[in-house]
């Protein structure tokens, strides 16, 4: 090998290493917006919870707004898993910014059901925990992959088991399962990173189709942070 074709190769070799932290870079930047625009969203909501209950419930009971609030973040979360690939890079970031701000006010109950100092402590273990397994997850030399396969597992089990436990009412199901839930999302988190640095090794420049990519993986450990905030709220949470 002569000395131009190392050049190359090292010169290769830092162009793939800066086109990975840009997209690992762009992933946590679209993670930290939602989160903070979900926060703002459920904050003003609950400090205005008097002026903004009559466009939940009416007379006759809970209105369409309601349940549109309740269920449009699951379909567009189907929408932009399915559309990943047709839709544009444009019309996916305002799904996902509308998909933050209708997350916010469906978790604006929290506001209402837990003390401000529950939730404050509850969001500081939750980053603390997820700064920690993030970097593990980036870090590690380990393959989570079958970890992974384990974790998705048990992830579906619990999803069965509160859905059980709504006809049953079991405080301690309930205690178990959040117990579970703050385990797998605290697995999920590392192993999505290590997930989402292997994808960034293998991207040869960010292009649209990157930027999609870092966009759905930003969904994913928003979705994983959220989810642990509130099993450890269902755990520790001091009610009002």
């Amino acid at each position: 090998m002569n000395y131009t074709e190392e050049n190359r190769i090292t010169l290769e070799g830092v162009q793939t290493q800066e086109v990975s932290r840009t997209f690992i870079s762009k992933v946590f930047l679209w993670m930290a917006g939602a989160l903070i625009l979900t926060a703002i969203t459920s904050f003003l909501i609950a400090a205005n919870f008097t002026t903004v209950l009559p466009f939940f419930v009416n007379e006759t009971g809970v209105s369409a707004l309601f349940w549109i609030a309740i269920f449009a973040p699951f379909a567009l979360v189907l929408i932009m898993s399915v559309g990943v690939n047709k839709l544009p890079l444009s019309a996916l970031s305002l799904l996902f910014i509308l998909y933050a701000v209708l997350m916010g006010v469906s978790l604006s109950f929290i506001f209402l059901t837990y003390e401000i100092s529950s939730i404050g402590l509850a969001f500081t273990v939750t980053a603390g925990t997820f700064i920690v397994m993030a970097i593990m997850g980036y870090t590690t030399k380990a393959d989570l992959t079958k970890f992974g396969s384990l974790l998705m597992m048990g992830l579906f089990g619990i999803i069965i088991a509160m859905v059980v436990n709504i006809f049953m009412g079991s405080a301690m199901m309930d205690f178990v399962v959040s117990i579970l839930g703050v385990l797998i999302f605290t697995g999920l988190t590392a192993y999505d990173v290590q997930k989402l640095r292997r994808f960034s090794a293998q991207i040869g420049e960010f292009d649209n189709t990157a930027g999609k990519m870092a966009l759905m993986g930003a969904l994913t450990l928003y979705l994983d942070f959220i989810n642990l905030l509130l099993f450890l709220l269902r755990i520790f949470g001091k009610r009002k």
